[in-house]
């Protein structure tokens, strides 16, 4: 298998390019895993509030899938191959694992929001990061942590 190097000249800096990069990687990661919690345990949810439930984690689904296509095209844009494949996505993501089985709905929304709060901890952490290097970078993860928080607030308004 070849190597292609970067074709994309990259307007930032070798250190700048290397904190953006590792941001925008990390938030690629956790996008494509949350999407993929959120669908098993859509796929597998059960109880009282199921419809509620399901409807919205699809909605965390379609979040996380539009936010890790741009995540990764501005990764692009800067020069940095994007990797979403599976055993990256496992290996490196801050999402928990999910249960094999039928989910009960309490279940459900707890590990949502465990699973949205590990994601937004480390969105912050890169928001702050790419503040100086890259603020268009730092645009980018500002809106997906406002879309991500937004649905945050909505599972645990599940548990009042």
């Amino acid at each position: 298998m070849s190597v292609v190097k970067s074709v994309v000249k990259s307007p930032l800096s070798e250190t700048d390019l290397k904190t953006v990069g590792g941001a925008l990687q990390g938030a690629l990661v956790d996008l494509v895993d949350l999407s993929l919690v959120a669908k098993q345990v859509h796929w597998n949810v059960v109880g009282p509030r199921f419809r509620s439930v399901h409807l919205q984690l699809d909605e965390v689904v379609d979040t996380a899938r539009l936010h890790s296509d741009t995540v990764a095209e501005r990764a692009s844009a800067i020069g940095v191959s994007p990797d979403g494949r599976a055993a990256t996505v496992a290996s490196t993501s801050a999402v928990g694992s999910v249960p094999e089985g039928w989910i009960k709905d309490e279940e459900a929304v707890d590990i949502l929001v465990a699973s949205l709060g590990a994601v937004l901890t480390r969105m912050r952490e890169r928001i702050e990061a790419t503040a100086d290097p890259d603020p268009v970078s730092q645009d980018i993860l500002i809106a997906v942590t406002g879309d991500l928080e937004k649905h945050a607030w909505m599972f645990q308004a599940e548990r009042a």
